[in-house]
């Protein structure tokens, strides 16, 4: 047997179990020891015979004394009276009803015709207006509506006795002494009652005739005292009713006994049934988790979130939960009216909803169990869930604690105007306020919603444009909303966005400059190594010459040691590798020495300097070398580019704790307005690169200014060169 019969055959009996057992309690206090008799059905069914033997029988309404009783109240004749309209509105309607008749009657000259439709009309036009001048006239044929519907009354009350069970009576009225049988009392019976002074009476009730009680027959001196029904007082007999044997032998009632019986025994055999299942199932046919463990739906299963799995789980036990309730409360209704039909639709439902069901919630709460004994994936399992995934959203919703709100508010409003609606459609008097509520808040909270909703559009279509490229169009900042600070920041992003982009081009415009630089400085000496080393290689060369070709060997030699050195300077820089030792350093002494070693070289070139240091010292946290080398390359900046025959500035300042350096010079070549480009590598202000120098002089003095914490910036004014450093004092 393999696992999924098992499974079947386990929800089976499974099913049966929770059938029967439900049914033990719920029928058995109903039936085990009682009979036909003993049921409530047939219990209403003797009381309605009784009922109708009384009324019938032993206490009717006598006719003619009963007209007597008849009343008609004030409030029914002015309805009868007004029931189709004022006076002329009634006349009115006569007068239409008949005038096209009497005309063709006339047309046709049927002159029989003619006189039976007048006298017809002008017969309920009299009966109209006696309507409204007499109240006795409408009295009496309001009397006589009544008369006529008691009579119906009391002849349907007989007829009602051909609903009851087959009795036989023999009764004797306490106080008359008049005697009612029927049948043979003696007989042996299905059914007996005997009433005398000990059981107590047989109490016979008339029938009661509403005599037209109503609101409208109520005024102000009539009140609710039961003069409107008119009934005889209840009399009461002794004796005996029984219902005979035989009656459970032929005809309907015996039909209904066999019934009954049958569904009983058929009960019990359910409850035996129940019984056995229940004892394999704790025997020899026990639950094994591995009949639904690894199968082929399991891995599906799987997949789906845990919150889900949960759901169906309880859905699933609903769902059984309440076929089982069903199919216990109509099981023995079933039993006791058996067709082929019930019994086959009895079956589909035991093994599509019980069966089914009972497989399907063991497959879905192993799996669970499962699940949840491994802990850490029962964990990310959860969080992974709808559930916890919701909650997230709702805790995300009210980041902005303003979108929160106000999208919760609008939510409770249209969900009440929903409710509102309801109870307006179910009492009119609601729909003032509820359209009082829609005017004023309601339709004030739609317009909100469309508002920023459309203002929402208008951001999500700018950043479409954003997204493909078109940076021009700014987005409309529209008060203080979150949705407005949205759009304030995506123009923020944007202006980003393009000065991202136009720093991007320039870069790879500098970045292809910087390889055409360094490729042109590294080439020009080393083709002079090249070329004055083959001519080394000339054996008739004098000595002058051969010595004159070493030294300019050795000159552009050291001209390409010292463009690698300060490439692999400035690449340490920008890695962040240099190593630093800072120290106390007077920086008005560390300048006088820079100018001191660059005097000579200055007088050369006909530059004059005018240095402005002051007294005392300025001092720094710095490394030493590192900074000397920013004046160095600052010095030799202004030696090779500056204009011969004009003045250089120098300036040390203490500006608070900090100082600042300034140098100004006035350049022999057009330096533009892009200064930015002077501190890129290999950026120089001879474009034709004809000066010697390897073009990192300012990269590299910037480098080390922001290593030390500092900032470096560099202004041109037409041809005047400035250079401006500030480091923090010590």
């Amino acid at each position: 047997m393999n696992k999924q019969i098992k499974l079947a055959v386990w929800s089976a009996l499974v099913t049966l179990v929770l059938i029967a057992l439900p049914s033990v309690i719920h029928y058995a206090p109903q039936l085990v020891g009682k009979s036909f008799t003993d049921q409530r059905d047939f219990k209403y069914r003797v009381q309605q015979t009784y009922d109708n033997l009384s009324a019938a029988v032993l206490n009717p309404l006598d006719l003619e004394k009963a007209e007597k009783e008849l009343r008609v109240f004030p409030g029914e004749i002015a309805e009868h009276r007004e029931r189709y309209g004022t006076l002329t509105e009634q006349l009115d309607n006569i007068q239409q009803q008949y005038a096209d008749r009497i005309t063709e009657a006339k047309d046709s000259e049927n002159e029989t015709l003619l006189l039976a439709l007048v006298k017809e009309r002008n017969m309920k036009i009299d009966d109209i207006q006696k309507n409204f001048e007499s109240d006795s006239y409408v009295e009496d044929k309001i009397r006589s509506e009544k008369a006529a519907n008691l009579a119906r009354f009391i002849k349907e009350t007989k007829n009602n006795l051909d609903m009851n069970l087959p009795i036989s009576y023999d009764l004797v009225n306490t106080e008359t002494g008049e005697r009612f049988t029927k049948g043979n009392i003696e007989k042996a019976a299905l059914y007996r009652e005997v009433f005398d002074d000990a059981r107590g009476y047989f109490k016979a009730d008339s029938a009661v005739y509403d005599n037209g009680y109503s609101d409208y027959s109520m005024d102000e001196e009539t009140s609710f005292d039961g003069e409107a029904s008119i009934s005889n007082p209840p009399e009461y007999f002794k004796g005996t009713i029984i219902i005979p044997s035989d009656a459970a032998t032929i005809g309907a009632l015996a039909q209904e006994n066999d019934a009954f019986i049958r569904g009983k025994y058929m009960l019990y055999a359910l409850w035996i049934a129940g019984a056995l299942a229940l004892a394999a199932l704790l025997t020899v046919i026990k639950f094994r988790k591995e009949w639904v463990l690894n199968v082929r739906f399991s891995a599906v299963y799987a997949r789906w979130k845990v919150d889900v799995r949960i759901a169906l789980v309880l859905l699933t036990g609903f769902v059984l939960a309440i076929y089982i309730q069903s199919a216990v409360y109509r099981v023995l209704n079933q039993f006791t009216y058996l067709t082929l039909g019930a019994a086959g639709n009895m079956v589909v439902s035991f093994f599509l909803f019980g069966v089914l069901l009972t497989a399907l919630l063991a497959f879905q709460t192993v799996h669970v169990v499962e699940l949840y004994k491994k802990t850490s994936q029962w964990e990310n399992a959860w969080r992974e869930s709808f559930a916890l995934q919701f909650v997230r959203d709702v805790k995300g919703l009210f980041d902005n604690r303003t979108i929160g709100v106000q999208l919760l508010v609008l939510l409770v409003i249209f969900f009440l105007a929903g409710i509102g609606f309801a109870g307006a459609l179910y009492d009119s008097a609601l729909m003032l306020i509820y359209v009082f509520c829609v005017l004023f808040v309601a339709l004030p909270a739609l317009f909100l919603l469309v508002k920023k909703a459309a203002y929402l559009n208008r951001i999500l279509a700018a950043t479409n444009d954003m997204a493909a490229g078109h940076l021009t169009q700014e987005i409309p900042v529209r008060g203080k909303s979150p949705l407005a600070k949205h759009a304030a920041n995506l123009n923020n992003l944007r202006e980003g966005v393009r000065v991202s982009i136009n720093e991007q081009a320039k870069s790879e415009r500098l970045k292809t400059e910087l390889i055409t630089n360094v490729s042109h400085d590294l080439r020009t000496p080393l083709t002079s190594i090249i070329t004055y080393t083959d001519l080394l290689k000339d054996e008739t060369l004098s000595a002058e010459e051969r010595a004159k070709y070493v030294g300019i060997l050795d000159q552009k030699s050291q001209r390409l040691k010292t463009l690698i050195e300060d490439l692999f300077e400035v690449s340490k820089m920008a890695s962040g590798n240099l190593e630093m030792v800072k120290q106390r350093v007077d920086l008005n002494q560390l300048m006088q020495q820079a100018l001191a070693e660059h005097a000579e070289e200055f007088t050369e070139r006909d530059l004059h300097v005018r240095a402005a240091l002051p007294e005392a010292p300025v001092f720094a946290q710095v490394d030493g070398q590192k900074w000397w080398r920013v004046l160095d390359n600052l010095l030799i900046n202004v030696w090779k580019y500056a204009l011969p025959g004009t003045r250089v500035y120098l300036n040390l300042q203490q500006i608070g704790p900090n100082a600042r350096i300034i140098l100004k010079n006035v350049a022999k070549y057009e330096l533009g307005d892009n200064t930015d480009e002077l501190f890129e590598r290999f950026k120089r202000g001879d474009e034709s690169r004809q000066t010697e120098g390897s073009g990192l002089g300012l990269a590299i003095a910037q480098s080390i200014v922001e290593l030390h914490g500092g900032k470096m910036e560099v202004e041109v004014d037409g041809d005047l060169f400035k250079v401006v450093i500030d480091i923090a004092g010590d």
